[in-house]
């Protein structure tokens, strides 16, 4: 389903005993799949929408079967194609209550993209600490990079654009500190879904620029450029889990429209 989580298709049937689920279906880029033993998963247990999901927490066993994903990333994060048939689950595996496990997952998900956005700034921050030191060192037509207007003003871009997430991300995260549970619910989680569109855009920008700093090398494993090829080839896993960019951008501006009074006009 990916961004669309209300509409999962694997179900879980319950037997006619009542003591077992029997759960069908499939799972895709489910991280740590390759090697887990135990799989929170979630299922339709009900009808259509957001009011028939639940979760269970499916242990490996007979019918649960997982191939690896070669993604662009790494193997350490050992993606995962899943695949469940027939796969035998005690009642007493349901974690919360049935048809409930939609609000669940959406409990989860300020501090799953809070999370993302704490890994966007510091990879921007990495990165542009290697700008820095490369365009200081690297000679080029008898002088510096650092002493070419053009790249100093894409490190002034790359710093700013940066700074203003991580000043935006910190607000966020004193609000995460300080308010009830059911008040971030109500009052982050459009603050949280429009900063993590913020940041992994600003990772794409930040991004591009780095690599035309580092030229040759930031298309090279290994050596200097490493750190550059790598966060280069992955960056743009951040703007996919958690949430896509367009569906953050869109869930921001609808949770702003919750609170926007109707009766206002220019």
């Amino acid at each position: 389903a990916g961004s669309d989580v209300a509409n999962i298709l694997t179900t879980a049937t319950k037997t006619p005993c009542g003591q077992y689920y029997i759960v069908n279906g499939t799972k895709k880029w489910i991280t740590n799949g390759t090697f887990s033993d135990f799989f929170v998963t979630a299922v339709r247990t009900g009808g259509p929408g957001i009011g028939g999901i639940s979760l269970l927490l499916i242990e490996r066993s007979a019918g649960v079967e997982t191939s690896p994903i070669k993604t662009s990333y790494s193997p350490a994060a050992g993606t995962a194609y899943i695949t469940f048939e027939n796969v035998k689950v005690p009642v007493s595996n349901l974690l919360g209550q049935e048809n409930r496990g939609f609000q669940c997952i959406m409990a989860n998900f300020n501090h799953e993209r809070w999370v993302i956005c704490v890994a966007g700034c510091r990879s921007n921050r990495l990165v542009i600490d290697e700008c820095l030191k490369w365009a200081n060192q690297r000679l080029v037509f008898g002088k510096s990079l650092m002493n070419q207007p053009v790249v100093r003003a894409k490190l002034a871009k790359m710093i700013s654009n940066n700074e203003a997430c991580q000043s935006w991300l910190e607000n966020i995260t004193y609000q995460m500190k300080v308010l009830s549970h059911k008040d971030q619910n109500t009052y982050l989680a459009g603050p949280i879904a429009l900063a993590k569109y913020q940041i992994t855009r600003t990772m794409s920008l930040v991004m591009d620029d780095a690599v035309q700093i580092f030229g040759g090398r930031a298309i090279s494993a290994g050596g200097m450029g490493q750190i550059v090829e790598r966060i280069s080839r992955a960056h743009k896993f951040s703007a996919i889990l958690g949430g896509s960019e367009e569906v953050m951008a869109d869930l921001g501006v609808r949770q702003s429209m919750r609170l926007f009074p109707q009766e206002a006009r220019l």
